[in-house]
């Protein structure tokens, strides 16, 4: 693929709540193309241990819009449950372990040839987004 006729996505996670990287976070990919146009599935990835996912599909010739759909809400029972066995005695300062918004999607425009990272900061009852470099 020429990257003169399409967009590429990259994307990273940060878990703003304890400062670092949120690893296994499931992300899936989904394009379409035009506004009017149903959106194709193309696949996913999760973030690694440096909270980037490497492997992210391609996009098709023609894509305009693309989502990217995080599934959060598993990181966070997993960072509870990690949480809770380092600190048996101490308070849990989530509600039960669960995030506020169980899944963060993300819906942006694209034009061929131009490349968008789009960096998720997350923390268990809000998330930011942006496009990074």
């Amino acid at each position: 693929m020429s990257t003169s006729t399409t967009a590429s996505v990259s994307t990273h996670i940060l878990d703003t709540s304890i400062g670092r990287p949120a690893e296994g976070v499931a992300v899936q990919l989904s394009a379409r193309l035009g506004r009017e146009a149903d959106w194709q599935a193309l696949g996913g990835s999760a973030t690694d241990a440096d909270g980037r996912c490497k492997d992210l599909p391609a996009l098709p010739e023609g894509t305009t819009h693309v989502r990217l759909d995080f599934a959060v809400e598993p990181y966070f029972e997993e960072s509870a449950k990690k949480q809770a066995d380092a600190q048996q005695d101490a308070p849990a300062n989530r509600d039960s372990g669960a995030a506020f918004f169980p899944e963060v999607a993300i819906t942006f425009a694209v034009v061929p040839g131009e490349h968008y990272h789009v960096p998720l900061l997350l923390n268990p009852f809000g998330y930011s987004v942006y496009r990074g470099s």
